[in-house]
């Protein structure tokens, strides 16, 4: 279109006014597309468009320019928070002050980044000083700042208050939370924060939120109990190969120890305040039991840390099915007890505590309750970590969820990711999602020279398969020679922490750089590490394979243990699996290949993240040459020379 060619041209907008913008044809081909797309005047169900954009392209300018000059309501979802603070702090100023003047746009986050000033006003009533010493003493922040704050703040967002810890048990009792929210009936609805978000929110163009607000906002929309964010009608969702998960982890149902725990100290703590034992006999007799029922019933649990099939487990034991009987009956023997003194003390707090009850109820029944045909959509599974235990339902295919709740509600999706294609076409995306199968995808390879300056290496021959003989001494073996080629500069992924913390131990004294692991600091503070110390390597896993951005020369070299297939014993894993071997497929193939496949692309891609950039990729998986879907994988990598010799190797960073 010439509207977006006068932008993103080499003579347009872009280059004249944006510093060492070059201007890339696959840009204004992405924005092209975009405008194309929501100039449509369909009604629902959505129209798509599918984009892959590599890194380098400038796919949020080529996506967010067309939206806002649209003039469509939008929603921008992202995965993390470095590019919403990307999209707020440098690229709609730039559009404000060269293209939109009067665009409105502002990050809603979810309620828990926001104080609650009745939360607030209780907890400096109650004399609570402990809470408040101890966040003096950690350094969070003093009684005196978060008052001086609250004068000036206007929508109380903890971001304002960098000192304050991620894990601040200060602010766990003054945000906002759903069970605590009195609604129109709390004192302070007037001047609540949240509510000035949301009526702020509803004047905006363009909302930029994270995937687990939005899909938050559509399942409180599923459930019809009202919405989270205002209406829209466009919705671009950007790292969307995120998505499956995150719709799963919303379109279905959770009821775990840490809950029941935080219910009875909530409700005990209020008797507590409101006339103590003698007043409130049958609520705290209420408490005791489900306290008791709740403990016999999780003991049961096997003590493994992971996450395991919960059918098997009833079936192994039986007594849980009463003991789950008697959870639900105290459940709701409390909900009773609560509502019975809600008609007598109108002015109490025990209202807020009745939804808690019935929703966990009934999560509780949705887990455990034998599945009917409908429930048999979704896989049943417990997962005991450290400190908790959690009962899951999850949905085995969201494509049906999204159909009713998202694309049947709004006009347009844009989907775009660096990596959305499994090696060919995104019949794999498309299918996964629910996405009509004639929606139009575009395809922007990087414009980065991978050619000159990167190189992919792959072990010769002679290195052994992950599961060969005498693969993790040849493993640990090549990684040494790798990073004394590189002198450190390196980020080393693997596909577990065992494999993690074998290697580590065994490289960290044969190695004269700084080895960094994951799990030893914060990530933010390992990564600032590693980009400032210039030779430093970092041993990492899981979320480290995407979203880490060092550019230069502290980060030279990729290095990734094998292929990233996912533990076929995951409930959720097998439960898809089989789920497409039922309708016929061929579930290896159609899908833990694709899902291996994105995920290598995000490891390879943490290489090049400027044009100026230069480095070896590394894939120490010889499986890339000795089964038939290797080819998939190196097919779907960036047009690095490939080697298998280690001479190319040191010649590359000698050069």
């Amino acid at each position: 279109m010439e509207q977006m060619k006068e932008i993103f041209g080499p003579a347009g907008i872009l280059s004249r006014h944006l510093p060492e913008h070059e201007a890339r044809l696959g840009q204004q081909k992405m924005a092209a597309a975009v405008a194309k797309l929501l100039a449509r005047q369909d009604d629902p169900p959505a129209a798509c468009l599918i984009v892959e954009a590599e890194t380098g392209l400038g796919k949020t300018l080529a996506y967010l320019i067309p939206t806002v000059l649209s003039g469509r309501k939008a929603m921008v979802s992202t995965n993390t928070r470095n590019l919403q603070d990307q999209i707020l702090s440098r690229e709609i100023p730039f559009i404000r002050e060269h293209l939109a003047p009067d665009l409105k746009a502002m990050c809603v986050k979810g309620r828990q980044n926001y104080l609650c000033l009745h939360r607030w006003h209780q907890l400096t009533a109650g004399g609570q000083q402990e809470l408040f010493a101890a966040a003096e003493e950690s350094g969070d922040i003093t009684t005196a700042q978060l008052r001086a704050w609250l004068k000036k703040t206007t929508f109380a967002d903890r971001a304002e208050l960098p000192s304050l810890s991620g894990s601040s048990s200060l602010w766990q009792k003054i945000c906002c939370q759903t069970h605590f929210c009195l609604g129109s009936d709390c004192p302070d609805h007037s001047r609540c924060y949240l509510n000035k978000v949301r009526r702020e929110a509803a004047t905006c163009q363009l909302l930029v939120v994270n995937h687990h607000l939005l899909f938050s906002d559509l399942a409180v929309r599923r459930s019809g109990y009202g919405e989270v964010l205002p209406r829209y009608e466009t919705v671009i969702f950007d790292e969307a190969h995120h998505l499956e998960d995150i719709a799963a982890q919303f379109f279905g149902f959770s009821f775990s120890r840490y809950q029941l725990v935080d219910l009875i100290a909530d409700v005990e703590k209020a008797a507590r305040e409101s006339g103590g034992k003698r007043k409130h006999k049958k609520i705290f007799t209420a408490v005791e039991n489900l306290a008791g029922i709740g403990e016999r019933f999780f003991n049961l649990f096997p003590p493994p840390k992971g996450r395991f099939s919960l059918p098997d487990l009833f079936a192994a034991q039986p007594v849980l099915v009463p003991l789950k009987d008697a959870l639900r009956a105290d459940l709701e023997f409390l909900a009773d007890q609560l509502e019975l003194t809600a008609e007598k003390e109108t002015d109490g707090p025990w209202k807020q505590f009745l939804p808690r009850c019935e929703d966990m109820g009934d999560c509780l029944d949705q887990i455990t309750t034998q599945p009917t045909a409908e429930q048999s959509s979704h896989v049943r599974w417990f997962e005991r970590s450290e400190k908790n235990l959690t009962l899951t339902a999850t949905p085995i295919d969201v494509a049906t969820d999204l159909q009713k709740v998202l694309f049947a509600q709004v006009q347009h999706c844009v989907f775009t990711s660096a990596t959305l294609s499994a090696g060919v076409g995104f019949g794999y995306f498309s299918r996964r999602l629910g996405i009509p199968e004639n929606s139009p995808s575009l395809s922007f390879p990087s414009p980065f020279d991978y050619k000159k300056r990167t190189l992919l290496y792959v072990p010769d021959g002679s290195f052994p398969e992950p599961n060969g003989p005498g693969y993790r001494e040849k493993l640990h073996q090549e990684i040494k020679n790798l990073l004394i080629c590189s002198r450190g500069r390196a980020l080393v992924l693997f596909t577990s922490f065992q494999a993690l913390e074998l290697a580590w131990h065994s490289l960290r004294d044969e190695l004269n750089y700084p080895l960094l692991r994951q799990g030893t600091a914060s990530r933010q503070q390992l990564l600032t590490r590693f980009s400032e110390e210039t030779d430093s390597v970092l041993f990492a896993v899981a979320s480290f394979w995407e979203g880490v951005d060092v550019p230069g020369e502290s980060l030279s070299m990729v290095i990734i243990d094998k292929l990233p297939f996912e533990v076929p014993t995951d409930p959720v894993l097998l439960a898809r699996i089989e789920r497409i071997k039922a309708t016929g497929g061929n579930p290896f193939s159609e899908f833990q290949v694709p899902r291996a496949i994105l995920g290598l692309r995000q490891g390879v891609g943490r290489l090049m993240r400027r044009a100026g950039d230069r480095g070896v990729a590394a894939v120490l998986d010889v499986r890339l040459f000795t089964k038939p879907y290797g080819g998939r994988f190196i097919a779907s990598l960036p047009p690095s020379p490939l080697t298998r010799t280690m001479r190319e190797v040191k010649k590359f960073f000698a050069s």
